[in-house]
């Protein structure tokens, strides 16, 4: 290989890659997706003194040792150049995810996935992905309690995960909510489409060490979205500047709830921030415009590699 890659999560990928790359002799890539161990403390799943000071030491050995790191946002650049020595900082490249905007596009509301649900024209909102620990799900089912009353709208949750069957008890005896399993990659423009508003809630603090994919899946979707984040960090900033929704304050049930009942009082202006986001993500995030980055890094690694090489090689012959 020229360049080696490795992404974390999980973090031990990237001393698995760190080794590859040091037994190849060729630079080595950090890719930051989530900043590991920060949101697992946030979350509260990892406890303990000595688990959490492991990864640490884990982490900081990693960003240290790799030739460049990645990351998704100023947001998660500023928290990785923080734990890194001074004359590091350079070598953290902010590099967004690419979303295939020829894949996933707004589609017909009423599809197969849909009728599978036994759902005609109400008005779906929908969480789909990871249920964990990192998001706010009550939130959701605090609004659906809120929306009860009206049988044209139906909170659909899509997916799987270690909270789920708390979030189920939770959402026991609400006929607008419903459960579903998390469906194929090959279906996902269909459930994207499905909706008529998404939702991204992260709890407090979460936003500034993780950007969640979906946000752009929902954009390219050309669906708005109600984001329950931290306020100004990377996501509430992208739905601000795309103009494809609304951003609340984490954990906030009551602008939370208030921001969905809104959007769904006024179908049209939900429209039109979905056409808005759609059109923020195709000039933003397509993948030319991110593989152009990472070659031009890829380039730029190699090249200086090669340099100290032959250097090295002359003061050796000399």
């Amino acid at each position: 290989p020229d360049v080696v890659l490795a992404m974390s999560p999980p973090l031990t990928l990237g001393l698995a890659g760190w080794l590859v790359a040091k037994a190849r002799r060729v630079p080595f890539v950090f890719n930051i997706q989530d900043v590991f161990p920060d949101v697992a403390i946030e979350a509260g799943v990892l406890k303990g003194r000595r688990a959490i000071g492991a990864a640490h030491r884990l982490e900081r050995f990693t960003d240290e040792r790799a030739d460049a790191v990645t990351v998704l946002s100023d947001d998660l650049r500023d928290n990785v150049v923080a734990k890194l020595p001074v004359a590091q900082a350079g070598k953290v490249h902010v590099i967004p995810n690419f979303i295939d905007t020829e894949w996933i596009r707004p589609g017909e509301r009423r599809n197969a996935y849909r009728a599978e649900l036994g759902i005609g024209d109400e008005f779906v909102v929908m969480y789909a992905g990871n249920i964990g620990f990192s998001q706010s799900l009550d939130l959701v089912i605090a609004a659906a309690q809120h929306l009860a009353h009206d049988p044209d709208v139906v909170f659909v949750i899509n997916g799987g995960g270690s909270a789920r069957p708390a979030l189920e008890r939770a959402a026991a005896g609400l006929a607008n909510v419903r459960f579903v399993d998390m469906q194929p990659r090959a279906r996902l423009p269909e459930v994207a489409a499905a909706a008529d508003l998404h939702v991204v809630p992260l709890r407090a603090g979460l936003a500034r060490s993780s950007v969640p994919s979906k946000l752009y899946t929902i954009l390219a979707a050309g669906r708005p979205v109600v984001a329950s984040v931290d306020p100004g960090t990377e996501v509430a900033r992208t739905v601000d500047a795309a103009g494809a929704g609304i951003a609340v304050a984490p954990e906030d049930l009551e602008a939370f709830t208030k921001a969905i009942a809104r959007l769904v009082a006024a179908p049209d202006d939900a429209r039109r921030m979905g056409a808005s986001g759609r059109r923020f993500v195709e000039r933003w995030a397509s993948p030319a415009a991110v593989a152009e980055a990472y070659e031009d890094l890829f380039e730029e690694l190699v090249g200086a590699a090669d340099a100290a090489s032959d250097s090295g090689g002359r003061g050796a012959a000399g």
